[in-house]
């Protein structure tokens, strides 16, 4: 899959040391001229629906998982990859050098309903919250998060992959 960025979190970080790994898959979904994004009302954030694949599971079942928990969406079909983020941080972990976190990113079409979210855990914590809207509004609240200081760690990740959908959006005129 295509790689769309490299994303240093901490300066001084080696991305060629021990590596603690992380696989994620995230949804696109287009309706219209609008994204599903969640948002996060403790953070006041947008983000891609997704999250971590488990053991033993592909990334099409982490996706339907993953939109089912977050967006109570029912997958219809993986339409096809975007790309794929790569982020690298100073590790948890003393006897790793890195995390390594790879979000691959999946245009995905889903059920027009949205039925009763499943979260769990950090997901409540964080009030996440589906949403329909444009590529530049969730870019303009996620920049005034980053400009704060007060923004997730996937707040980044989530505008670098946003703005290129944006500029994708721009170009075609569909």
């Amino acid at each position: 899959m295509r790689l769309l960025a490299e994303i240093h979190r901490h300066a001084g970080v080696n991305p060629r040391g021990r590596a603690v790994t992380r696989e994620a898959v995230r949804s696109v979904i287009w309706r219209g001229s609008e994204l599903l994004l969640l948002y996060s009302r403790r953070d006041g954030t947008y983000k891609f629906p997704g999250g971590g694949v488990d053991a033993g599971e592909s990334h099409v079942q982490a996706l339907a998982r993953e939109l089912r928990e977050e967006c109570g969406a029912e997958l219809i079909e993986v339409l096809g990859p975007l790309g794929r983020v790569v982020e690298y941080a100073l590790p948890k972990e003393t006897d790793f050098d890195v995390f390594c976190m790879t979000s691959y990113y999946y245009f995905c079409s889903i059920e027009s309903e949205l039925g009763a979210q499943d979260l769990k855990g950090y997901e409540l914590d964080l009030g996440l919250e589906p949403r329909w809207l444009k590529a530049e509004e969730a870019i303009a609240v996620n920049e005034q998060a980053l400009a704060s200081g007060t923004a997730p760690s996937w707040t980044r990740r989530e505008t670098t992959v946003l703005k290129l959908l944006r500029d994708r959006l721009q170009k075609t005129g569909s």
